[in-house]
């Protein structure tokens, strides 16, 4: 992960440092009022959020004040500790909540774009690494080539795929998908949902129906719905979740789109904001390029050299 998420050319850390609030006598005499208007901006820029960039600032502000933070490495220390506190989640956020009997019911959500589909697949493959037995659910029945898609990922990666016809009901495939995974002794079946916008309120709804029939179909399913968001669109990642969250909570996000560290600051606004634990990072578009998040390595990651 640090490797492809390394390639931006000015980093947070090196523009922190070029406002001189790393200079040692700039600690000494505190963070005036022009130095927190500037490092604010700079978060913000980085896609922090506001939420996020008033408590790293206040934060920092109370830590020089008292004369905790004395170095350019204090600061910096400092800042990682706080992303990384605002980043954690559970301890094993790589590790699929299993069923009580059957299969594990997955659901993946999000909108058009923000990289669902090729995150399934991606989910699949590290889940066979795993000697997990995988199925596949081509529930994106209204976008033109959705189910085509998964259904050669499928066969690319050795793994049957259940689907149904373009424009068909979504929660039929779902039910479908889960009957066919216990059936078949797997261990999981991964449900790639219709690819909505989340300003779509009929396809919103339709995600409802095929949450309530996993549900009726096995006890405590869904046991897992991953939130799929880009990255690199910033707040509107966050209102998208916001939206998708009133019909389904996810219990973790994947985040995607995060090959440079521009805007690498959506993680902690998603976070924050959505109370949701990032479980994932999509670095990249091959099969491999699905990494376990780490909160400390994101946040080393984000204020690097």
């Amino acid at each position: 992960m640090m490797d492809r998420l390394s390639n931006e050319k000015l980093s947070l850390w090196s523009r922190i440092k070029r406002l001189a609030l790393t200079d040692i006598r700039a600690l000494a005499r505190g963070l005036n009022a022009e130095d927190l208007e500037q490092l604010e901006q700079l978060l913000i820029e980085a896609d922090f959020g506001v939420p996020a960039t008033l408590d790293l600032v206040t934060y920092l502000e109370a830590q020089v004040r008292r004369g905790k933070l004395t170095t350019e490495d204090d600061l910096r220390a400092a800042l990682i500790e706080r992303v990384a506190g605002g980043l954690a989640g559970p301890p094993n956020p790589g590790s699929i909540a299993p069923a009580a009997s059957g299969p594990s019911i997955v659901l993946v959500i999000g909108v058009n774009g923000a990289g669902k589909t090729t995150s399934v697949a991606k989910l699949a493959h590290r889940l066979q690494h795993e000697g997990k037995r995988v199925l596949l659910g081509a529930a994106d029945t209204y976008r033109a080539g959705a189910v085509a898609q998964l259904q050669v990922w499928a066969e690319r990666l050795g793994v049957p795929c259940v689907s149904g016809v373009s424009g068909g009901d979504p929660a039929a495939v779902a039910f479908d998908a889960v009957e066919a995974g216990r059936s078949r002794g797997m261990d999981v079946v991964l449900i790639d949902t219709a690819g909505r916008l989340h300003t779509q309120e009929g396809l919103m709804a339709e995600l409802g129906k095929v949450v309530r029939v996993v549900g009726r179909k096995v006890a405590g399913a869904p046991h897992e719905v991953f939130l799929v968001l880009d990255g690199s669109v910033g707040q509107n990642a966050v209102q998208q979740g916001k939206l998708f969250a009133e019909v389904v909570k996810p219990t973790g996000l994947i985040v995607t789109k995060l090959d440079g560290t521009a805007r690498g600051g959506a993680v902690v606004a998603l976070r924050r904001e959505l109370d949701v634990p990032i479980r994932f990072l999509g670095t990249g578009e091959t099969l491999d390029a699905l990494d376990v998040f780490d909160a400390h390595r994101m946040a080393e990651m984000l204020v690097s050299e």
